[in-house]
């Protein structure tokens, strides 16, 4: 065993790099937590193995501190010449416990030791490094694996207990556990097993975290079949754990490095994961540690980690650590929260000094305080409620060294018109309830992959209700449980009595379910209506139904169709097609998918949408017909809505349209990209996407004219 002890305080004298946005001056010591610590390493490159930390005000967007640098130098403390995989725990009494893999990759991924370090500040480091099979050769002489240890408290014993994964000639990586002794420098007694794989194959990557009185283990296994992080809950620390069928990563992507924290003062706990094979980490949200939610929309880090943890830290600690390891171009204000506020649509214009603040419907903007979310709990001035009616408001950022100033502007946008991430979104007005409801695509999945749908009421399409989930593929469905996309909706009047009929798509095929209301519950059919291609058809999807009850026949019709735009008639119980009456009508070219069709006027408007909704140029066309089966009348100026580079709203497609009962007032209900991160999201902004409405207005010759895709949306 090896101990060294080492100091950062050298870096204390790097003060003049710090930017205007930190402060020098003295805290006063909390309890309470404020941020976020992240500890990492970077790659498997040269002096990428090594201990790097980043800081956060929320959980969710963090800022490398010291440049991206390393904070500890590693030749001091590593055997192999690179650590790898850090894990800090705040201890019982305050002291905080790290514990590293010792492993340069470029040697090999054989090692046989591990660093245990402890720290009164987070800043300077005792280390000591246990080599298992010099320790303990009667057990483990031959160990040529000793990956990824972490440190939980035993509240029973009273201990420190540090688990990690071995491996042993002729066997599999397996988890083991020891407790530590006294003073943190090396380990009681051999390692005893912790985990036993049901299915004997390697388990690395242990995370053990107390919920309700018991014990998650989170693990990595391996292999093309069975890859992926997965569960065991126990109620004793130590033995016991029974897995939990199925995966929590939220990815197809090798992964590895769970580490799951709870956020400060919610109920919300993060997974989070290194996807290494595509050099990404991703974050999953969660109450319960069962079902997780990808929120990577939410997300951002100036710099690229490698398997880490975070633990919360206080604002006494986080001054300490911005002194210790300054570094350039952190953000003083990382966004604004606030009842009204909607956030995921704050801009935050560091280097202009600007802030956007987008609000709902109905907030006093002549008396309006944002909570500005800040890397380390600095003042800022004004305090209270501010008038924001007569153009931006001055607020200063206070620091020790340096103030900043920003110009923030608030105002009222109803778009999106609801809060989160949705796709596809399907309108309807009910004559039962006298309500509009809102049914889109679940989004914010990685690869479209949602398995649920849910609806929305308003009694003025301004101001929405969220409703619950009203079908979900794993529960509802038994002939698809993936790719939940794209639905749509009919009211009709059957002997009397409104029935619901809810066409979507699941699997990349098209089913049906009914209800006797428009939020559910909604029973399945017990098979798909369309999973077919029409005659003559070779490529495209069999998705994105539309639906359309003709107001002059009284027939019904489903259209449907990526790469092709197919019609057939449906029979009276809503519920099946007349084969014989499909039709392939795909208007041109530029025809991708999500067909609209309405009546307004002794006309039948056809639209749809052109690209890939993972291009900003995703956008609406239209032709008009005499008749729902076509011919189609195509105008030389077909545009309906494209993206608004002014505004910066890009990605306007996949619509429905909706009249107000009574009037002639349309409206178009679309989807965009995410604002402002859309556009710097590459194909992910495809699922990342909001639902927008805009007013929708017709030339006396009955063309559409174009929509302009407004932050505003409607406002009566």
């Amino acid at each position: 065993m090896r101990r060294t002890v080492f100091s950062n305080l050298r870096l204390l004298g790097v003060l003049t790099c710090l930017t205007v946005l930190f402060s020098c001056s003295e805290s006063k010591p909390t309890n309470e937590y404020s941020n976020y610590l992240f500890a990492y390493f970077t790659g498997n490159g040269e002096g990428e193995e090594a201990v790097h930390y980043a800081i956060s005000s929320d959980g969710y967007n963090y800022y490398a501190l010291n440049n991206d640098k390393p904070i500890i130098e590693t030749s001091k403390i590593s055997k192999a010449g690179g650590v790898r995989d850090p894990h800090i725990l705040r201890g019982e009494d305050g002291t905080f416990y790290m514990v590293l893999t010792d492993l340069k990759s470029a040697e090999g991924w054989t090692n046989t030791a591990m660093l245990l370090l402890k720290s009164d500040d987070l800043v300077n480091w005792e280390s000591s490094l246990i080599d298992i099979p010099e320790i303990f050769p009667d057990q483990f002489s031959d160990v040529n694996r000793v990956w990824a240890p972490q440190t939980i408290f035993d509240k029973a014993k009273g201990k420190y207990m540090v688990y990690f994964s071995m491996l042993q000639p002729g066997s599999y990586d397996k988890i083991y556990y020891a407790y530590a002794n006294e003073d943190f420098t090396g380990l009681e007694k051999a390692p005893e097993q912790l985990f036993y794989s049901p299915n004997k194959k390697a388990n690395i990557d242990g995370d053990i975290i107390v919920k309700d009185d018991k014990f998650h283990l989170f693990y990595k296994t391996e292999g093309d079949s069975d890859k992926g992080i997965k569960v065991a809950i126990s109620d004793s620390l130590t033995g016991g754990y029974e897995p939990v069928t199925g995966n929590v990563d939220q990815t197809d992507d090798w992964v590895e490095g769970s580490g799951v924290f709870k956020l400060i003062d919610s109920d919300k706990y993060i997974l989070m994961y290194d996807v290494y094979t595509v050099g990404k980490y991703q974050f999953a949200e969660s109450t319960d540690l069962k079902n997780f939610k990808v929120v990577d929309e939410q997300i951002s880090m100036n710099f690229h980690p490698r398997h880490g943890t975070v633990i919360p830290i206080t604002k006494e600690e986080s001054d300490r650590l911005l002194k210790a390891f300054p570094s350039k171009n952190l953000p003083g204000i990382s966004t604004v929260k606030g009842d009204n506020v909607k956030t995921n649509n704050v801009v935050v214009d560091e280097e202009n000094g600007a802030i956007f603040i987008p609000v709902k419907q109905g907030t006093d903007l002549s008396s309006f305080e944002p909570e500005f979310q800040m890397i380390q709990s600095l003042s800022i001035e004004p305090s209270g409620p501010q008038n924001f009616t007569t153009g931006t408001v001055k607020y200063t950022l206070h620091s020790g060294i340096k103030n900043k100033t920003y110009e923030v502007a608030a105002s009222v946008n109803n778009n999106p018109i609801v809060e989160g991430y949705y796709a596809d979104p399907e309108i309807l007005y009910s004559n039962k309830t006298k309500k509009y409801y809102l049914y889109p695509t679940s989004d914010g999945f990685t690869g479209w992959s949602g398995t649920y749908f849910r609806t929305f009421s308003s009694e003025d399409l301004i101001n929405w209700k969220k409703e619950d989930t009203i079908l979900d593929l794993k529960k509802d469905v038994s002939w698809a449980d993936r790719n939940a996309w794209a639905p749509t909706i009919a009211e009709k009047a059957i002997d009397g009595n409104y029935k619901y009929f809810y066409y979507f798509t699941a699997a990349q095929k098209i089913g049906v379910a009914v209800s006797d209301n428009p939020t559910g519950p909604f029973e399945d059919s017990g098979k798909p209506l369309i999973d077919f291609r029409p005659k003559g058809i070779e490529g495209g999807q069999e998705i994105d139904p539309d639906v359309f009850i003709d107001p002059k026949s009284g027939k019904g019709y489903l259209y449907w169709g990526n790469g092709y735009l197919a019609v057939a008639e449906l029979n009276v119980d809503m519920t099946s097609i007349k084969r014989e009456t499909i039709k392939v009508i795909t208007p041109d070219s530029t025809f991708r998918e999500g067909a609209e069709i309405f009546y307004r006027n002794g006309k039948y408007y056809f639209l749809w949408s052109e690209d890939d909704t993972r291009s900003p140029n995703y956008r609406v066309r239209y032709a008009t017909s005499d008749s729902p089966l076509g011919p189609l009348n195509i105008p030389e100026e077909n545009m309906v809505i494209k993206r608004n580079d002014n505004e910066e709203i890009y990605g306007t497609g996949h619509n429905s349209v909706i009249n107000k009962p009574g009037s002639d007032d349309w409206y178009i209900v679309y989807h965009r990209f995410t604002r402002p991160k859309g556009i710097e999201m590459g194909d992910a902004a495809g699922f990342h996407r909001e639902v927008a409405i805009d007013r929708m207005k017709f030339s006396n010759d009955g063309n559409i004219v174009e929509v302009v895709p407004t932050l505003e949306g409607i406002s009566e």
